[in-house]
């Protein structure tokens, strides 16, 4: 069973999603799935997991300079 994880991000520009892809795809597995939503005012990341922790995207993210929080 999938897990939906939510993070408020700064990731603001398509140019960071192509920075991050990489890192995000070799993070999951090939079933789940991860997207941005730089519409939404808090620039939203959605990842749909079945093993990946909260923890490891945030960090992973905070690694490249983003400020990353998973919402409740």
């Amino acid at each position: 069973m999938k897990t939906v994880l939510v993070f408020k991000t700064s990731v603001t520009r398509k140019k960071q999603i192509r920075r991050l892809r990489p890192l995000l795809n070799n993070l999951i597995d090939p079933n789940d799935y991860w997207n941005f939503d730089l519409e939404d005012c808090d620039n939203i990341l959605r990842v749909e997991t079945q093993q990946l922790g909260a923890d490891i995207i945030s960090t992973t993210l905070k690694t490249q300079g983003f400020f990353c929080e998973e919402l409740p």
